[in-house]
């Protein structure tokens, strides 16, 4: 994907709010980038544009082949329906793609099975803890067929521990199916654990302060490591 010199801008009453200026950047295919920068930065702006939620004052947005097509999104909070079980959560999304409902299910319960849930199927969402209903939402996620995922901060509220262990549920189905993953935080321990590009990002009007390629493999990572040390101090000075 090839973000070529966006511009976004809000009119509030007489004047213009400037988010984006002049933002341009090229995200490989089937790999994950994460946008950390300060909040109100316009982070959240920027997943719109990615998926077409809102459109740009001018700059444009390009797009593999094997990208196009539907998003699939992951936010900050699960929504899920409440009154749906588990498993109905994630069969859901795959209604408008498999007409037979015996497929569905044993898809939706594939899923479930990845991120440690399978037993769960027949529970509401109020039943589970809240970490146990981001994981459903993750599943929802990989379930539905889009070839980008947009991810808006989905661990942030949550503990340590349970943030790390929803972070490696989420890689666990990104290596066994890599689609394009852009992903913004303010948590730079996450993004650096997570991604294959970092990018750090200024206060609005947002640009791009600087780029980070991380070439360690993810299960050799540490935040310890002279490499993260390097840039997470970039971040900090």
């Amino acid at each position: 994907m090839i973000l070529e010199r966006l511009y976004k801008s809000y009119r509030i009453g007489d004047h213009l709010l400037p988010v984006l200026s002049d933002f341009s950047l090229e995200m490989p295919p089937g790999s994950i980038t994460a946008f950390v920068g300060p909040s109100g930065c316009g982070k959240t702006t920027l997943l719109r544009l990615i998926g077409e939620l809102e459109h740009a004052d001018s700059g444009s947005i390009k797009r593999t082949e094997e990208e196009k097509g539907v998003f699939s999104y992951l936010f900050q909070e699960p929504r899920l329906l409440p009154w749906n079980t588990v498993l109905a959560n994630v069969e859901l999304v795959l209604r408008p793609w498999y007409d037979d409902r015996h497929e569905r299910i044993h898809r939706a319960s594939g899923f479930l099975h990845l991120v440690g849930l399978e037993e769960y199927g027949k529970f509401k969402p109020d039943q589970l803890s809240g970490g146990m209903r981001q994981r459903v939402a993750i599943a929802r996620a990989f379930a539905y067929p889009g070839r980008i995922m947009l991810l808006d901060e989905p661990f942030q509220s949550l503990d340590t521990h349970l943030r790390w262990s929803l972070v490696e549920a989420f890689l666990s189905l990104w290596k066994a199916d890599k689609r394009t993953t852009v992903y913004v935080t303010h948590d730079v321990s996450e993004a650096l654990l997570m991604a294959d590009l970092v990018v750090r990002l200024s206060s609005r009007p947002m640009g791009i302060l600087e780029t980070f390629t991380i070439g360690t493999p993810r299960e050799q990572r540490s935040l310890g490591s002279p490499e993260s040390i390097v840039i997470q101090q970039s971040f900090y000075t």
